[in-house]
């Protein structure tokens, strides 16, 4: 939403996107880091995009944001493939428009269900780029699926072709080796040293949350214009 200067428009709501793992993961904070995330959003008004999981710390931010703000908070955009591989009984009897079953509106917040993943990934993004101040992307700890959307999505900052923050909440150290990566690979040449920065880092949910709000686009990024992407 676009506003002029005498407009008394109210501002597009933030939106954050979190990537993270369908496991719980081993060491409990991963899915306390996951609650407070999902406390926090919800506190701030901040609206939840992610991956339509229901396990591990994916379901968890979602239930989280659910049970303080209601089902419109939180956005699962799930691809045709894994619905029909994940349903359990955090899935509803019921099905949505074209008779997919999908998790309880209720406990999970809406569902939407695509047919592949470059679908799910671009809705994601591009609800998030729709988003107003504070809106970016979050990484808890996850796996590969995760990490690869995670680079991606900073990849895309560095083209150009989304200018939003992207944060890694590095709980218990878990993101130490991809910070360690990045200084490497800005050594050797293979990243510009005003990029090293896409990627921010918090220790918490209160401070990765303060790093999308104060997040500043790398001069370095390259100057691309993408149109309508």
């Amino acid at each position: 939403m676009t506003s002029g200067p005498n407009s008394n428009a109210t501002p597009a709501q933030a939106k954050i996107c979190v990537y993270c793992g369908s496991s719980p993961g081993k060491n409990p904070a991963y899915l306390k880091a996951a609650q407070e995330l999902g406390r926090l959003m919800a506190e701030n008004n901040i609206a939840l995009v992610y991956g339509g999981g229901t396990v591990g710390l994916m379901g968890e931010v979602a239930k989280t944001i659910v049970s303080i703000r209601g089902p419109d908070a939180v956005h699962g955009i799930i691809p045709e493939a894994l619905v029909k591989w994940e349903r359990d009984a955090t899935y509803s009897s019921t099905t949505d428009a074209n008779g997919y079953h999908v998790p309880e509106e209720q406990v999970y917040g809406r569902t939407t269900v695509v047919k592949d993943m470059h679908t799910r990934k671009q809705m994601m993004a591009r609800e998030v780029i729709e988003g107003g101040p504070g809106s970016g992307f979050i990484a808890l700890p996850g796996g590969y699926g995760t990490m690869e959307e995670l680079l991606e999505t900073a990849t895309w900052n560095q083209l150009g072709i989304h200018s939003k923050g992207v944060c890694l909440l590095n709980i218990n150290g878990f993101y130490n080796g991809l910070t360690e990566w990045i200084k490497t690979a800005v050594d050797e040449g293979f990243v510009k040293a005003g990029n090293a920065d896409i990627l921010v880092t918090a220790t918490d949910a209160e401070g990765a949350l303060k790093a999308l709000r104060e997040y500043k686009v790398s001069d370095a990024r390259y100057g691309l214009d993408w149109g309508s992407e």
